[in-house]
């Protein structure tokens, strides 16, 4: 850019959709860059959009228990008001500031906010005092100022920002060539066709599976008990667990009555449930596998492992519906 100046609309938009591809797999796994401009941005050889220089990062374990970060850290020039003010921010909206930014720069050539004095330049920012050049089309002058809205409560999110008319032109969405893990055994049990799984559906379970010591021990790290539970761990990941003192069959219930207003289609087996979320998400429809475990007659271990979807949106399915289960989790008195 610096060679040649502004991009055409068409190449803006393709590097920029990357952009947004690439930022929102990052939050999907809880990382949030904090210091995205085009210093940052690479190309490989086929002139895929690449993200680097993740020194200014925040990791799962940065963010508080309001959501937040704290860290006052970016570029100026890049830099979303609500992280200067120092009261908060949420990540995942500060880095899509940054990305409003890069977008400007992309198509206009120059920043929208610039200035040699930093406190006249933060100014600018706060009030998001900025316009657009006339050869920037319409429709996508509308989105950079969606983008840039100095209120976080109000920007628009990466989701909307995806389903945006000019976001939208000859996008291509991510492909995933790992695939997620697939719990054979469960969809087995759940194996509505019946061939060469009668015996497996048929069988009848009076209580939950019993969980030993060993079992307990072999699901921790090490001989740490404390990192079996979700609490301790920080970050919910592929599964996570929770324990409860309350029958089996009324734990199963009220994970039920919990994911349902959420929109999840559920099946019951056992001591088993399978939740399906209706809504496609990033990585399609979210998929959640349930198991209640018998540790004694009064306290059982409760598993929520996700079989398929997206990692993030497990984990905000799983902040939600603890919410609603705050009375049947068992908390250890210290």
């Amino acid at each position: 850019m610096a060679r040649h100046g502004r991009l055409k609309e068409d190449d803006a938009r393709k590097y920029f959709q990357q952009l947004i591809n690439a930022v929102d797999y990052c939050h999907s796994r809880g990382v949030f860059h904090r210091d995205l401009k085009p210093e940052n941005l690479l190309l490989d050889s086929n002139g895929v959009l690449k993200i680097s220089d993740f020194g200014l990062s925040a990791l799962p374990q940065q963010v508080h228990e309001d959501g937040k970060l704290y860290t006052t850290c970016g570029t100026p020039n890049y830099v979303a008001p609500e992280v200067v003010k120092d009261k908060g921010y949420d990540g995942a909206k500060a880095d899509l500031w940054s990305c409003g930014v890069i977008l400007f720069v992309l198509m206009a050539g120059y920043l929208p906010f610039e200035d040699s004095n930093l406190v006249s330049l933060y100014k600018k920012i706060f009030k998001a005092d900025f316009s657009c050049p006339s050869w920037i089309s319409t429709s996508a002058r509308k989105l950079i100022q969606r983008i840039l809205d100095p209120s976080p409560q109000t920007r628009i999110t990466i989701p909307q920002v995806i389903e945006n008319e000019w976001f939208k032109k000859g996008y291509q969405p991510p492909h995933f060539e790992a695939p997620d893990v697939v719990l054979d055994d469960l969809d087995a049990i759940f194996d509505e066709s019946g061939e060469g799984t009668n015996l497996v559906v048929e069988r009848r379970e009076e209580r939950p599976v019993l969980m030993n010591a060993f079992d307990l021990i072999s699901t921790a790290q090490g001989l740490n008990l404390g990192t079996l539970f979700e609490k301790q761990m920080g970050l919910v990941k592929r599964e996570t667990r929770f324990t409860s003192k309350v029958p089996a069959v009324e734990i199963l219930s009220r994970i039920e009555a919990a994911a349902k207003p959420l929109g999840f289609d559920v099946k019951k087996q056992n001591y088993k449930l399978k939740l399906q979320g209706a809504k496609s998400g990033r990585k399609g429809h979210l998929a959640i596998a349930t198991e209640v475990f018998e540790v004694t007659p009064s306290f059982h271990v409760v598993e929520l492992r996700k079989s398929r979807g997206d990692t993030l949106e497990f984990h905000e399915f799983y902040k939600s519906i603890s919410t609603g289960l705050k009375d049947i989790m068992w908390k250890s008195q210290e």
